[in-house]
């Protein structure tokens, strides 16, 4: 009977309608209170170097924990700084620089709270942690920040040495986190201007610190370094006072002393340099005398010597180094290596000389060569090879002897004279633009031969004869 009315009854009105109200309700309200939050603090946590700290998290409304999982990690999920799930620690998968640090305080668990202490604090504690945890399917985070802070050593105040009329007192410590204020404190705790002050972070990323001051006889006092931790709003300081007799003090004798010295100095600057004036004098007589009989020579460049990479002007009067290889007769006379190109004129007797126009350029040689000089394959760039000249390389100037002579010049020649005496068998080559002498091959150091005028021109260089 009570299924046949149950029956009847479902056929006069059915209850399907009421069960799916009632399943909704109860989950609705299942899933209802199964939510929670997750909080944690709004302020910043602040630990000390070496020491432990917690860093607090806890459920609302409060409730067991127990059963829940909790994750405490970085900023990637996957950084792992402590997990508890299944009712124990899992340690699987932890950060290395965490393992053997951390410790879920599971005392409170039940009443909700997810505290994690982190031990031996370090440097690289400090940042952002999330506190994750979920139970079943829902779960909630809140994010925390940690702040690291360290009192590094007490300042090391320290006399070294005599300074600008005054005593140089420096201020040094060691292992402060963050970086500290540094500072010099008078009378009254005045600030004090320090000239100098240097702070740098070791391999532990903790900061060491010095800072000098100059201490005069007048402005002499209790003097005071004080380093500060602006986290901890904390401070060290020590303190120095020196006696005036540290002073240095100036003997009378010891100033007529240094008067004399001055003046002895000064004089004989002055008389140094009135007989160097006279030397550059004499030595511009004795070039003027030199050159001035000489022939003026107008020397132009012979074609069918040149290099295939140079390309000479259609008088004859300039060369450049060019970016690729011509294509020209390859005549016994032309230069198939070294980038050198001789003069059309030769020379057998008399004096002549003439000038090349050198410019900027950075890489070039100037001089003369004999008739015979090598033409094929490799052949030194010296007297041995038949080559009397000097040059530039960079920022060198050279004589190209054997081995080659460096020329300090004081300034880089723009103009260069090739002054040529066949009959002494000499050559020297003068500073056109400061009249000045640069370079002389001894007499009998240039054979009686026919002498012709010979360039060598570097990459981007370009080398012109004067007319």
């Amino acid at each position: 009977m009570k299924v046949l009315s149950f029956c009847h009854s479902s056929r006069a009105s059915s209850p399907l309608p009421g069960f799916i109200v009632f399943f909704l309700t109860s989950y609705v309200h299942k899933m209802e209170s199964a939510k929670f939050t997750v909080i944690g603090p709004r302020d910043p946590v602040t630990a000390i170097l070496g020491q432990e700290t917690v860093l607090p998290c806890h459920l609302s409304p409060r409730r067991s924990a127990a059963n829940m999982e909790v994750k405490w990690f970085r900023s990637d999920f996957l950084t792992v700084v402590h997990l508890y799930h299944d009712g124990k620690d899992q340690y699987e998968g932890q950060m290395p620089e965490y393992q053997g640090r951390t410790e879920l305080l599971k005392a409170g668990l039940t009443d909700g709270n997810v505290h994690l202490r982190l031990l031996n604090i370090r440097p690289s504690d400090e940042g952002q942690y999330l506190c994750f945890v979920q139970d079943d399917t829902f779960y909630e985070e809140a994010v925390l920040e940690l702040r690291v802070a360290g009192l590094g050593s007490a300042p090391l105040l320290s006399v070294v040495g005599h300074q600008d009329g005054g005593i140089r007192v420096v201020c040094r410590s060691i292992g402060w986190y963050p970086e500290p204020e540094v500072l010099w404190r008078g009378l009254n705790g005045r600030h004090l201007p320090s000239p100098s002050e240097t702070k740098s972070q070791g391999d532990n990323s903790l900061f060491e610190t010095e800072i000098a001051l100059i201490v005069t006889e007048h402005s002499n006092e209790n003097l005071s370094c004080c380093i500060r931790n602006t986290v901890l709003n904390q401070e060290k300081e020590s303190a120095i006072y020196i006696a005036d007799l540290f002073f240095p003090r100036m003997n009378p004798w010891m100033v007529a002393l240094s008067v004399i010295l001055v003046v002895l100095l000064c004089c004989i600057g002055v008389t140094v340099y009135l007989f160097k004036m006279k030397e550059k004098r004499d030595n511009e007589i004795r070039w003027r005398r030199l050159v001035a009989p000489i022939e003026e020579a107008n020397v132009t460049l012979d074609p069918d010597t040149a290099h295939p990479q140079l390309v000479l002007s259609e008088d004859g009067k300039s060369v450049r180094g060019g970016d690729t290889r011509q294509r020209l007769p390859d005549n016994p006379g032309r230069f198939d290596t070294e980038l050198w190109v001789l003069g059309c004129e030769g020379f057998t007797a008399g004096r002549h000389r003439w000038e090349v126009e050198v410019g900027g350029g950075r890489f070039w040689a100037v001089g003369v060569a004999r008739e015979s000089v090598g033409r094929k394959g490799e052949i030194s760039c010296s007297p041995d090879g038949g080559i009397w000249a000097v040059g530039r390389w960079g920022d060198q100037f050279r004589a190209l002897t054997s081995p080659a002579t460096p020329l300090p010049l004081s300034r880089a020649p723009s103009r260069i004279r090739v002054c040529l005496d066949c009959g002494r068998g000499q050559v020297t080559f003068i500073d056109a633009g400061a009249e000045a002498a640069i370079f002389t091959f001894p007499p009998g150091s240039v054979p009686g031969e026919r002498i012709r005028p010979w360039l060598w021109v570097g990459w981007g260089t370009r080398l012109r004869l004067c007319p």
